[in-house]
């Protein structure tokens, strides 16, 4: 009998392992793709540091770097670390100011 309980919560484990997961939710800082080159280049971004974190203000700073994914990283906020040339970072402070663009 035990045997067979844990055969069953190790199937429904790999089960749980293997759905999707679901997308973000809004105002997470990660922002929706758009037609662009992939690459991100920074400095194409430098125009928005100095403003506000706000939805178009992203957009536009990930259209210009021409990466494919934007994120808003905030003061003690906790990420991935691994590097995608495809990712726009935008460092803000605590009033969502954007104080560094950069890519990764």
């Amino acid at each position: 009998m035990v045997p067979k309980v844990i055969l069953i919560s190790v199937a429904a484990w790999l089960l749980v392992g293997c759905t999707t997961p679901a997308p973000p939710p809004a105002g997470t800082g990660t922002v929706p793709t758009g037609p662009t080159t992939g690459a991100c280049n920074a400095q194409g971004a430098e125009f928005a540091v100095g403003k506000t974190a706000g939805a178009s203000v992203v957009e536009e700073a990930r259209q210009r770097s021409g990466s494919l994914m934007a994120r808003v990283l905030r003061p003690g906020q906790m990420v991935t670390m691994e590097f995608n040339a495809q990712r726009l970072n935008l460092d803000v402070d605590s009033a969502s100011v954007i104080r560094r663009a950069r890519c990764g």
